[in-house]
């Protein structure tokens, strides 16, 4: 996990169409999110208890919210989306992992001019407590529909991440769930486990990327609201840099190096939210139908570009003695290997490819009021440096380099695919 600046952030989702779906926890996700690619601060706790609202940090409230009768029922509606320049974020509140509603939305998204680039979906809660007795069966099968609906719809250049439930309190007070008890013995913090195993397992098994949220807050009760759901900004913004690191590694960018963040906003030790994420290994989800191919032998990785470049120390150092020359030796002609073709150098951010315009003005921020004892708008403490011959910048490798798209906001209307997933004995893999 990689303590990542605004500045930062608006880099690494250049040009990029984010796509939110999941209950009132994936919500406040958005609004982080939406919140980091301007500012250099907090949600404030009204920002994160608010429902529905027209706008929030110069975002609009698209459909449902308080256009329409607010309530907490089952066909409780909100469409949120954030548009600058250069980023797109949409949110879509669901209330169900898989119904007619997010058929509804799939169908939007492919109809719709640009398609998605990353798609953040968790759906937990309101399955297990809103849907009668058999809500546990009902969840498990339309894990099943969704993962196997998202393989046919999105594009391949799509990453999708699904984000295991959050951990839950003991007494839990929500609005959203039922005063009658529910109908399991078990408490549901106890059957939520249960359900991240099942949705990941799920999730992996179709290709898609999985980011263990449980497992990273299991221990973080202090930043639990009272309420036994939600949670307060610092998690939250654990909860982005958490996220935005898994995105960086999945699309192959070196991330700066520097501390998780600053005195003051750090809520748990460190080594408690730099845990490694338990998730099963992925395979790149560009060839997700693909079989295991064997190892490939080893061979030295190109350097790629930095999301910053690393600053270089202005030191004096003394003269260097003339060293030896020795005598030229001739190597042998290295061979080129089929694999040296699949890495580029090429930036991965590609501006120049950008057609979609907005006539929203790009946000302005006059100052912001921070808490006494919190300063996230400081510089960030820097590393005593090395001398330039010895500094060596880590570069973060995982997998085999994804597939880069031309554009983020490329055209999609006729892109339809069928799935090959119903007949796992005829597995073909899939062209790019």
């Amino acid at each position: 996990m990689v303590r990542l600046l605004a500045s930062e952030v608006q880099q690494l989702l250049h040009n990029k169409f984010v796509v939110i779906l999941g209950d009132s926890v994936q919500r406040a996700v958005y609004k982080d999110l939406v919140l980091l690619l301007q500012k250099d601060c907090l949600l404030t706790p009204s920002q994160l208890k608010a429902k529905g609202e027209l706008t929030f940090e110069q975002d609009e409230l698209v459909k449902g919210g308080q256009l329409s009768p607010m309530h907490n029922g089952t066909n409780y509606r909100e469409v949120r989306q954030f548009c600058s320049g250069h980023h797109l974020v949409r949110f879509y509140f669901l209330t169900r992992v898989y119904s007619k509603y997010l058929e509804a939305i799939l169908e939007e998204l492919q109809s719709g001019e640009h398609a998605p680039d990353l798609v953040i979906i968790n759906s937990c809660l309101w399955d297990l407590s809103r849907y009668g007795p058999q809500s546990w069966n009902s969840y498990l099968r339309n894990l099943e529909n969704l993962f196997e609906r998202l393989g046919q719809v999105l594009p391949e250049s799509c990453l999708l991440v699904w984000n295991t439930a959050m951990p839950v309190g003991e007494n839990i007070t929500a609005g959203f769930l039922p005063r009658k008890p529910l109908p399991w013995a078990n408490p549901l913090r106890r059957i939520l486990v249960h359900a991240n195993f099942h949705s990941s397992l799920e999730a992996s098994k179709h290709g898609f990327d999985v980011l263990d949220l449980h497992f990273h807050f299991r221990h973080a009760w202090n930043c639990l609201q009272s309420d036994g759901v939600h949670w307060n900004e610092h998690a939250h913004r654990q909860l982005s840099y958490l996220l935005l690191t898994h995105v960086a590694e999945a699309w192959g960018v070196e991330l700066p190096c520097r501390s998780p963040a600053h005195a003051g906003e750090q809520t748990q030790d460190p080594a408690e939210w730099e845990q490694p994420d338990p998730a099963v290994d992925r395979q790149p989800q560009a060839n997700r139908d693909q079989s295991v191919s064997p190892l490939l032998p080893l061979l030295p990785l190109p350097r790629r570009r930095p999301l910053l470049e690393t600053p270089r120390p202005s030191l004096h150092l003394p003269p260097l003695l003339p060293l030896p020359v020795p005598p030229p030796q001739v190597s042998p002609q290295s061979r080129l290997y089929p694999q040296d073709f699949n890495f580029s150098s090429d930036h991965v951010f590609q501006s120049d490819q950008f057609y979609f315009h907005s006539d929203v003005p790009s946000p302005t921020q006059p100052g912001f009021a921070f808490e006494a004892d919190f300063n996230f708008c400081s510089p960030p403490p820097m590393p005593n440096f090395s001398p330039c011959y010895q500094q060596r910048a880590p570069v973060v490798y995982r997998g085999l380099p994804r597939y880069l798209v031309r554009g983020p906001y490329m055209p999609w209307r006729g892109r339809h695919r069928g799935s090959k997933r119903g007949a796992p004995a005829h597995l073909e893999s899939r062209r790019q």
